[in-house]
Formats: structure tokens, C-alpha cells, sequence
């Protein structure tokens, strides 16, 4: 079983025998908030990827667009030697380095915000970086009526399960129907974690540890 943003649709308006306007003009958001419940909760390796930026004399890094969470943020120093940071808490960092006017080797980062990752202590000089990360894939709904994604075909009961949670919930629907839905969403979500991250403990030693992101 497979989905594409079509037949995802009418399998939720089957499911709960709904075709009222309002709610067929909310499936692509039950939909995204699936996914990115789905994204925040596993992270899996076909979804990471490299990008090259650079340190410059500021404690500020951009994150690329697409950034979901950070697996690995590296710098080359001056021996040409590839420097790991740690990755920490935003609050550790700035007490790390409460002075940005002091500069070193950079040693630790955090997701700033949305758009950001702050590092300490403050980079003393221009250094390559390559940041090693989850990003957040196109979603179903910008597929069209007949595409699909890696989502809906390889996790398409999560995806089923995870809509239909979400729409019966805009519904204020049946307590036990909701719970149900809920709890196949749930066993669906453990089925893709096991899948997805079986090979990261396997790869251990190669990949390094998973780090997560906030949620």
C-alpha cells in the first residue's frame, strides 16, 4: 500500500464519511501537520544531508532553509584538520561565552533560533564548515493529486493513521474513534522508527550518535 496526495484524500474522506467543504479544503494541513509530527519524532537517514558554509568572526551561523534538526557541525582549522563542535543547550553556550568580544576555536553550537545557530567561543578567524543535518522534505501536498513522496510510500499507514488523527480531531469526533485512530498512528510511528533507525545503531560506529533536535 502506497499513497498519493489523491488517494490519501479520499481514503480520509472514506474513512470518516466526510465531505463537507470546510473540512475537504483542510486536508492538506492535516496532512503537513502529519508529517511533520512523523519528522520531528523519527529521524531518519534519508532525510540528512551536507551543506558548506563558513565561520567567520561572528557567533552566528545561518541554517539552511530546509534545516529540521543538526546531526553533525564541523569546522576546518588551520592544520587542515576537521574540528567536531559539541552540540549543547542554547542557555550553555551564552554562559560559555558570555563576552562574544573573546574569540578562540569554536567548541560548542545550539540552534539559536529558526534561522540560527550560535557557537562559543566566538570564531577567531574564517574557517570552512560543513554542517551534517535533517532536513524537512517537500511535503505531499506540493506533489499534486498523483504524486507521492518517500512518506506516503514507505510509511503509509502513518501517514493514514496520522491524518485521520488530525481530522477527527478538527471533527470533535467519537473519543473512542479518535483513540483508536491514535493508537495505529502510534504502532505505525514504531514500526517506521524501527525500520528507520536500525541502521543507525548498526552504522554506529561509522554515522556517530544521533542528536535531536528540540521540539
Amino acid at each position: 500500500m502506497s499513497f498519493t496526495l489523491s488517494t490519501l484524500k479520499t481514503a480520509i474522506q472514506n474513512y470518516t464519511e466526510n465531505t463537507e467543504t470546510t473540512f475537504v479544503n483542510s486536508l492538506n494541513t492535516f496532512i503537513i501537520q502529519t508529517e511533520e509530527r512523523i519528522l520531528k519524532s523519527i529521524q531518519l537517514s534519508i532525510f540528512r544531508k551536507n551543506a558548506s558554509a563558513q565561520f567567520t568572526t561572528s557567533q552566528f551561523l545561518a541554517c539552511p532553509d530546509d534545516f529540521l534538526a543538526p546531526f553533525s557541525l564541523s569546522f576546518t582549522n588551520s592544520d587542515g584538520e576537521k574540528v567536531f563542535l559539541d552540540f549543547k543547550d542554547v542557555s550553555f553556550v551564552q554562559s560559555y561565552n558570555p563576552d562574544t568580544r573573546i574569540t578562540g576555536l569554536p567548541r560548542y553550537y545550539a540552534h539559536f533560533d529558526n534561522d540560527n545557530f550560535i557557537v562559543a567561543p566566538t570564531p577567531s578567524s574564517t574557517f570552512a564548515v560543513e554542517l551534517h543535518y535533517y532536513y524537512r522534505p517537500s511535503s505531499l501536498t506540493a506533489a499534486g493529486d498523483s504524486g507521492s513522496t518517500w512518506l506516503s510510500t514507505n510509511a503509509p499507514s502513518a501517514m493514514l493513521y496520522g491524518t485521520l488523527f488530525e481530522a477527527y480531531t478538527f471533527m470533535k469526533g467519537e473519543p473512542d474513534v479518535l483513540q483508536t485512530y491514535g493508537q495505529r498512528f502510534l504502532e505505525a510511528m514504531q514500526l517506521l522508527k524501527l525500520f528507520g533507525e536500525a541502521k543507525e545503531v548498526s552504522d554506529y560506529y561509522r554515522t556517530g550518535q544521533v542528536i535531536r533536535g528540540k521540539q
